[in-house]
């Protein structure tokens, strides 16, 4: 199945593993050639969906938006040894667009790290996921 995560927990000083406890802490523990990627995603996220709350959820960087728990999710992003996995729960109501070519299973997409990323793609994804949590808001009141 997937390769396990490789930089979910980072060593402190004193040799004990910990996880991340914030978006910053886990890209600052990815292999550096991963970073950039991590920051881009993270920055194409935050500008498709300003108002999201960015988390640490199941040990991977995590965006709410417009709600909590179960209600609120809206993506996941994680770092695999040969791969970014990103994570929709919310299915789209125009569907995944362009993505679907990197889907995996429901809700989940691999981007390999040996080809260019679609952070366009991406970022209309996320746009459309909060227009329309916005508009069912809305039509409840």
């Amino acid at each position: 199945m997937y390769a396990a995560l490789f930089f979910m927990e980072i060593v402190n000083t004193r040799g004990r593993v910990k996880k991340a406890k914030s978006v910053s802490a886990y890209i600052a523990a990815a292999p550096p050639a991963v970073r950039p990627r991590l920051r881009q995603l993270r920055q194409v996220i935050k500008r498709a969906a300003p108002r999201a709350v960015e988390r640490i959820s199941y040990g991977m960087p995590f965006y709410e938006y417009g709600g909590s728990g179960y209600k609120g999710r809206l993506i996941y992003f994680a770092a695999f040894k040969q791969h970014i996995g990103v994570f929709i729960p919310p299915r789209p109501s125009r569907g995944y667009g362009g993505l679907e070519k990197y889907r995996t299973a429901k809700s989940s997409f691999r981007f390999p790290l040996d080809k260019p990323f679609p952070y366009g793609l991406l970022g209309k994804t996320v746009k459309a996921l909060v227009k329309q949590r916005h508009q069912r808001q809305q039509a409840a009141g």
